[in-house]
């Protein structure tokens, strides 16, 4: 995973700190275009995925922009049990809606990604927490670099405690550093909930997790299979008044650290079981040099069972990373297994020298 930041989104990051979040034009001034005003952009179906749970304050808001950065992209928005209007305002601003009982934003990212059939994906929360106006930016960059995914990468969460609570900004940090250390990408938010993907992507996610991990879950598929991915910098402002976030620190929090050591369980076997039994390796040789423990005293059977489940840990991480790697080059075969979209094409007139033609035998004419 690469983070660039060009002309135009170092200028949106300087838009963003200075507290304007309208980000609608570029540098030089101009109105940044909608997708589908280009013409290699043109004809090509793009989803928009918006997962929601009570928010009728802001759901509106979000499908009616999205419309309108998005030219001609249908706007989807999944309903999880809202006891609200949500449903009501999605259908009056012009969403298509459709429901999901299984209470859980992963059991949601599994339907969407199941039932939506497109060539780009753009999927966002419904909080009105993220801007509109990036999307084309997004889908811009996935297209014409060929790309898998882009992810939103939240400038405001490392400067407004207001619209980022120290918590939650606490443990995206805790396992964003968590992820590098595994896979060593340099992904800066693997928390944000803004991304635009390839069709190619969508349909080879697994989607195995249920709820708020989904997001990590994402980036891990694309890191795991050596997926093309960039971030790219997107406002980030805080909720209004009448909206309540989802998110719970301490439990969520608890659920992260979960989620860390099943990631080095899972994509670490090796290095995972491999350091419990050296644990266990450390503890024998304790037991073997000091006879006496307050009292105590360990039996030559109590350190060869230490020993004996160094080595089951030992063999265990070993034959779990050979399964590992197996698992890996079956994801990456579902992924060649899916037609990829054409790569975006120069915009300018191709010109062909006659001259050339001509010395290598075509007859040119010349009317």
């Amino acid at each position: 995973m690469t983070s660039t930041i060009n002309r135009n989104d170092a200028f949106l990051v300087e838009k963003c700190h200075a507290g304007d979040m309208s980000v609608g034009s570029e540098p030089d001034g101009d109105v940044i275009e909608p997708w589908g005003t280009n013409h290699d952009e043109q004809g090509i179906e793009v989803a928009v995925l918006v997962p929601c749970r009570n928010e009728a304050a802001t759901v509106g808001k979000v499908v009616r922009e999205f419309r309108e950065a998005v030219a001609g992209a249908t706007i989807y928005v999944y309903d999880n049990n809202s006891t609200d209007r949500t449903v009501e305002v999605a259908l009056q601003a012009g969403a298509v809606v459709r429901h999901v009982a299984t209470a859980g934003k992963g059991n949601v990212v599994r339907r969407m990604f199941s039932e939506i059939d497109a060539t780009y994906y753009v999927i966002v929360d419904g909080d009105d927490t993220y801007d509109a106006h990036s999307a084309p930016t997004l889908l811009r960059r996935l297209h014409r670099q060929n790309l898998d995914m882009v992810v939103g990468r939240r400038v405001d969460a490392q400067t407004s405690g207001e619209a980022f609570p120290r918590g939650h900004r606490l443990g995206n940090r805790v396992l964003t550093g968590s992820v590098r250390s595994l896979f060593g990408a340099e992904s800066t938010d693997m928390l944000s909930g803004y991304r635009a993907m390839s069709r190619r992507y969508v349909k080879s996610f697994p989607a195995a997790c249920a709820g708020f991990e989904t997001e990590t879950e994402m980036t891990v598929h694309a890191l795991d299979i050596n997926l093309s991915v960039e971030e790219v910098p997107t406002p980030y402002r805080e909720r209004p008044d009448e909206s309540s976030s989802k998110l719970r620190t301490i439990p969520d929090g608890y659920r992260i650290v979960k989620l860390i050591l099943l990631l080095c369980m899972d994509y670490r076997p090796l290095f995972f079981f491999g350091s419990l039994g050296m644990v266990a390796a450390v503890v024998a040789a304790a037991l073997a040099l000091h006879q006496s423990w307050w009292g105590w005293t360990a039996t030559a059977t109590e350190v060869s069972l230490c020993l004996l489940v160094s080595l089951a840990l030992l063999g265990a991480g070993i034959s779990l990373g050979s399964l590992r790697r197996s698992r890996q080059e079956l994801k990456r075969m579902i992924y060649l297994s899916i037609a990829p979209q054409a790569p975006a094409m120069s915009s300018s007139p191709a010109t062909i020298d006659l001259r050339s033609l001509e010395d290598v035998g075509f007859a040119v004419d010349a009317g």
